[in-house]
């Protein structure tokens, strides 16, 4: 994640500890889990390619307890419960909760639909430290990404009865042609509902988001949308409006962010790039690991295609520390292996993206090292002089 309230408009944020504080040495991995397949919506980017029907061999309630007790003593920060649709999940809360109690921060990504009022009291009541509601346009557009009409208006009421109580919220945008032209219009609505966080999420090429790669932006398009969302981000904070906004899946974004600063401001230029070496660019295999809903271990939730072992078997921790995969010991030294405009070009970020995304080089030329195809930097940004 790159923090644009915290980069580019120098305002601290609650999450800032994960991204900026971290020693690598004692990186722990925030964890998704993908507590349900099954879901109520048909999104057309789905990287789960969930449905609405119940799908075999689930962990079950002792399992996950299991695996949650696994995560604590590993010390992993976060569990993300997502899914599918994890709010179709009976046990939600329980094992929420149970997360909670054993010092594991737990927060949802969900579709907000089957939010209600009463369902709203028990996530808070169960201690959820964040509720993440993803909307992907406004209205129509929404409707149709999601495939199913009435979506928009359902997630609006989920965000609405989040806010009235007082449970933390935020809104997930993932960022294609057909939505773009949203962007404005969405800033107008968390300012208007009062949404207090963003996530925009640049296309990741997986599941049934492989069927509208199409559908990405294109490297200028992703450009002018970054801008939009600076532009607006640093309007909200100049008008007192105090919203955490991130970007997602894309770590070009922070050496675009800088090179933006040190035309406006080289002062505080300089301070980003130290925040961004600190971060160190995209962790997956390292600081974000992803337990599916059958117990599988992935490289990220985006990275269906290898498994590293299953949790019904082996612990967690056990998997995650292995490095006799040459996948997970590649990912947590990748830097010799890249290839393609990384190697190249020599690129002078490299310690601040780490590659960038692994998941769309695979999606895309079958090679965990190659380039990411979504490096909307151009050579001359990256080659070092």
């Amino acid at each position: 994640m790159i923090s644009v309230t915290r980069l580019y408009c120098d305002r601290s944020t609650s999450g800032d500890k994960l991204r900026y504080h971290h020693k690598g040495s004692e990186r722990k991995p925030v964890v998704v889990w993908n507590c349900t397949r099954r879901c109520n919506l048909k999104c057309v980017h789905c990287y789960s390619e969930s449905h609405n029907l119940s799908y075999d061999g689930e962990l079950m309630n002792a399992e996950a307890r299991e695996m949650i007790r696994d995560l604590a003593s590993f010390k992993a920060p976060v569990i993300l419960f997502s899914g599918g649709e994890p709010l179709m999940r009976d046990d939600l809360c329980e094992l929420g909760a149970y997360a909670g109690e054993l010092g594991v921060r737990p927060v949802i990504s969900t579709n907000g639909t089957l939010i209600t009022k009463s369902m709203a009291e028990k996530i808070k009541e169960a201690g959820f430290a964040y509720v993440g509601i993803s909307l992907d346009g406004v209205g129509e557009t929404n409707d149709v990404f999601r495939g199913v009409k009435g979506s928009f208006d359902a997630a609006i009421r989920g965000f609405e009865n989040c806010i009235s109580i007082g449970q933390k919220v935020g809104l997930r945008l993932t960022l294609t042609k057909s939505n773009v032209k949203d962007l404005p219009r969405i800033f107008d609505l968390i300012e208007h509902v009062g949404i207090p966080r963003a996530c925009f999420y640049h296309l990741v090429y997986t599941g049934r988001g492989e069927d509208i790669i199409k559908d990405d932006l294109t490297h200028e398009e992703t450009r002018d949308a970054l801008d939009i969302i600076l532009d607006r981000s640093m309007s909200f904070k100049r008008r007192g409006l105090n919203k955490d906004i991130l970007t997602v899946d894309n770590h070009c974004d922070g050496p675009y962010i800088y090179m933006r600063l040190l035309r406006e401001d080289p002062a505080r230029a300089d301070e980003v790039l130290k925040l961004l070496e600190i971060n160190q660019g995209n962790s997956t295999g390292i600081g974000i690991g992803c337990i599916d809903n059958t117990g599988n271990v992935h490289p990220d939730q985006f990275w269906r295609s290898h498994t590293f072992g299953n949790v019904r078997n082996r612990q967690f921790s056990k998997i995650w520390m292995d490095t006799s995969d040459p996948i997970m010991a590649g990912l947590k030294s990748r830097k010799p292996l890249l290839k393609g405009r990384c190697a190249r070009t020599n690129c002078k970020w490299i310690d601040i993206c780490n590659g960038n995304f692994r998941a769309r080089a695979v999606a895309v030329y079958n090679d965990p090292w190659m380039q990411d195809p979504a490096c909307y930097l151009t050579d001359d940004e990256i080659c070092k002089e």
